[in-house]
């Protein structure tokens, strides 16, 4: 199963962070930072939220109607002469399904994370929230998943799966319940990139060979 970390490291993440910074201003290497930090988080608060019936079939029925994964079949289209509101809007929405209140916390560890002001995090999380919705989609087509209760397990295993993914999941949900320091985004984005630590440049070291 094509991992959470394999969807950057493609030519289509490649494309996906290249879009991002030529939408938000920022370099390949910020937007990319920003990204692999926040789509495990996304992630992850998206397989907490499964664990409840009603979550894990809220999700399957946007996988199975809006977030097909047609989405990733022009992603430059989607980037050329800007991304449209309704994409953004689309993502806002699934921000604030998966993160709630603690919407503006993320962004903002996000932020003191990469350095990337929290405006533009903000606006990242937007782009990247229908496209990770996309790439679900996708995968639950391709692994055949048909119910809540797969789900699940088939964002265990784009986590990771196994104990580092269980362990993953944990640092996460204690991010996503703590005090707003995001102090847990390094441990979180060092664990989803194969444990490279070490700021912006371990983080993006295995995504442009550097």
């Amino acid at each position: 199963m094509a991992g959470l970390m394999d969807l950057l490291n493609s030519p289509m993440g490649k494309q996906l962070i290249s879009g991002v910074a030529g939408q938000t201003g920022q370099s390949t290497d910020q937007a990319g930072s920003v990204l692999s930090m926040a789509l495990p988080v996304l992630m992850g608060a998206m397989k907490r939220n499964a664990q409840s019936p009603e979550g894990a079939q809220g999700l399957m029925n946007a996988l199975s109607n809006k977030h097909d994964g047609s989405i990733l079949n022009n992603l430059g289209g989607l980037f050329d002469g800007g991304v449209d509101d309704e994409v953004m809007q689309d993502g806002d929405g699934i921000l604030n399904h998966v993160l709630g209140d603690k919407k503006a916390q993320v962004a903002n560890a996000l932020s003191s994370k990469s350095g990337v002001d929290a405006g533009n995090v903000g606006n990242i999380l937007k782009m990247a929230a229908p496209i990770l919705m996309g790439f679900l989609g996708q995968q639950t087509q391709q692994n055949q998943v048909s119910d809540a209760n797969g789900i699940g397990d088939l964002l265990g295993g784009l986590m990771g799966g196994g104990n580092s993914g269980n362990q993953q999941q944990s640092l996460i949900e204690s991010f996503l319940d703590s005090d707003g320091d995001g102090s847990i985004l390094d441990d979180v984005a060092a664990m989803a990139l194969g444990g490279k630590k070490g700021g912006i440049g371990g983080l993006l070291g295995g995504l442009f060979g550097k």
